[in-house]
């Protein structure tokens, strides 16, 4: 690279000259995308970060999305023939020259008050981004965005070493500019729940914590129902990690942690509940038919009902059950809906309101699959003593605790109903909280649920309660201050509308035939070819404040995990 002149200004800040940027007749840089060519011996690769020379003593910072290697060979004949033709071991006649081309997205320009975004011009200097441009580049330097709005996201590595934190907008993530946080990838490579575990963490560290509760659906295993429980040992390498983001590696605070386990079959005898893993202070919750037949749309989200038939049939039982009217006085139980008037007599099912006693039939076969045949527990005829009421419990949120609700060892429609009941319960709270004054409740709820796509997907037949809830948390919970963070294997399996409405975007490792789903369209054709190649914990985060997405690794949790 002796041939290079490194202007004053690189020397001072001790940044090396990687390359030079390159425009031909056939390639030209524009303001959205430069080139340049790499220095012998120089290592670049894809999410690098570089700044490059600009006009009036700026710098323009550029996204690597991809490399390309050119030599003056017209064929690949050529180099075949100029090698002995085919000769594998001697040195070939012909030496070619030949350089690498680095391709870059621009993400911003530092001359101020407005950046210049003129197309870099050719054999202008090139070199790494130190700490200080990546946050220029990204939009988070302590002008563009306050420390107090600033959460930490994860750490960006670059080739050459470098390490920068990628801060967030507390903004756009717990309003009132926009909100919500998805998280998709492969499962097993992406570690989508370790990472929502990570941002919440570093949510309640970064913000008042008091201002904020927290609700988790436990829904593999036992993973988070030791989350306050500390980890027996971290590596020195992660806990370098949480040190470098101005993190505490620590569990969530005993004390205030509050888990909701399902009733069993066996819990009557055994004491148990309907869990992999039972925390030492736990409550069991239930539902009895006389707390949920306002929720009986929930449980019938899943079956189709073009017609709307069933939904007509929902609205009689819920109306004639609160109103406590003598037709319905037998139907006070599960078995006493499904067993006696006014549903059923003499043997058969009977016709009610507008319902014809055929619609009345395949209904109470769903319902008794549902709720007797199939379930793993949770519904009671008569709710004992000590055995909870979710929704009463969830309406006692306070802020700086967190609620973790067990749904793993339940069925679809059971967990469907669990998750709208709590979406449904504290979406009510909130909006009635507007004019209630004297209801003292947490600035924030956050919500976490994994596979989101059983309850939102993309494509559904005919109405969804569970649907129409998950979309009314991620178009107005924000206002509320409802925020949901959710998780799946496949972002384009989940309703459009949803992962729309969610300004962090999380992306793991995904295989090449989903990344051609329309869900992706937002990501650059090279960035998407770079995703199939992600590592286990890296993960590919896109925010509204940065103008390209950018690559990051993260800590592992400091609490227990099962395993």
């Amino acid at each position: 690279m002796e041939n290079i002149s490194i202007p004053s200004e690189a020397n001072a800040l001790n940044k090396p000259i990687i390359g030079r940027a390159s425009a031909t007749d056939r390639e030209s840089n524009t303001s959205d995308r430069f080139s340049f060519w790499l220095g012998p011996g120089v290592r670049v690769n894809p999410f690098d970060i570089v700044e490059a020379e600009q006009l009036e003593g700026s710098h323009t910072y550029g996204l690597v999305v991809n490399l390309e290697h050119f030599t003056d060979a017209p064929t690949h004949l050529s180099n075949f023939i100029s090698n002995d033709f085919g000769e594998l071991t001697s040195p070939p006649n012909t030496l070619r020259q030949g350089t690498t081309i680095a391709r870059a997205t621009v993400l911003s320009n530092d001359a101020q008050p407005t950046g210049i975004y003129m197309p870099i011009m050719s054999e202008s200097s090139v070199y790494f981004a130190d700490e200080a441009g990546i946050h220029i580049a990204l939009g988070v330097d302590e002008e563009t965005m306050p420390s107090e709005r600033r959460i930490p996201a994860g750490l960006i590595e670059m080739s050459n070493g470098t390490r920068a934190v990628a801060y967030i907008d507390r903004n756009y993530v717990l309003g009132p500019e926009a909100a919500h946080v998805n998280v998709s990838g492969i499962s097993g490579l992406a570690t989508k729940t370790s990472y929502a575990m990570f941002l919440i963490q570093s949510i309640l560290q970064t913000v008042n914590p008091e201002d904020i509760a927290v609700i988790l659906l436990n829904v593999k295993h036992g993973d988070l129902l030791m989350i306050d429980e500390p980890v027996d040992k971290l590596e020195p390498e992660q806990l370098e990690r949480w040190k470098a983001l101005g993190l505490e590696p620590k569990p969530f605070e005993k004390g205030k942690v509050h888990y909701l386990l399902p009733e069993g079959k066996d819990t009557f005898r055994t004491g148990r509940p309907n869990s992999f893993i039972v925390p030492d202070f736990h409550q069991v919750y239930a539902y009895a038919l006389e707390e949920t037949y306002d929720k009986l749309d929930l449980l019938f989200s899943g079956i189709p009902d073009p017609t709307d038939t069933m939904d007509s049939l929902i609205g009689e039982i819920s109306n004639g059950l609160q109103s406590k009217a003598k037709l319905w006085a037998r139907a006070t139980t599960w078995n006493g809906l499904l067993f006696d008037e006014p549903l059923f007599k003499d043997g058969r099912s009977q016709g009610v309101g507008d319902v014809r006693a055929s619609s009345v039939g395949k209904f109470r076969r769903q319902l008794r699959r549902i709720v007797q045949t199939r379930q793993t527990g949770i519904f009671a005829e008569q709710r004992r003593r000590h055995i909870f009421r979710l929704s009463e419990e969830i309406a006692k949120l306070q802020g700086g605790h967190t609620y973790v609700v067990d749904i793993a060892r339940l069925t679809d429609e059971e967990r469907t109903l669990v998750f709208g009941d709590i979406l449904r319960t504290v979406y009510e709270l909130y909006a009635e909280a507007q004019e209630d004054t004297d209801r003292e409740l947490p600035k924030k709820v956050l919500i976490f649920v994994d596979e989101l796509n059983k309850y939102a997907p993309a494509h559904t037949e005919g109405r969804s309660s569970i649907l129409d809830q998950v979309l009314d948390i991620a178009e107005r919970g924000r206002s509320l201050g409802v925020i949901l963070f959710s998780a799946q294997q496949f972002l384009s399996a989940v309703h459009p509308r949803v992962t729309g409405n969610a300004a962090t975007q999380i992306i793991g490792r995904t295989g090449s035939s989903e990344l051609s789903a329309p869900s992706y369209r937002f990501l650059d054709s090279d960035i998407k070819s770079n995703l199939t190649r992600l590592s286990k914990g890296e993960l590919l985060l896109s925010h509204s404040v940065y103008r390209q997405p950018v690559k990051i690794i993260f800590p592992k949790p400091a609490y227990r995990q099962q395993g």
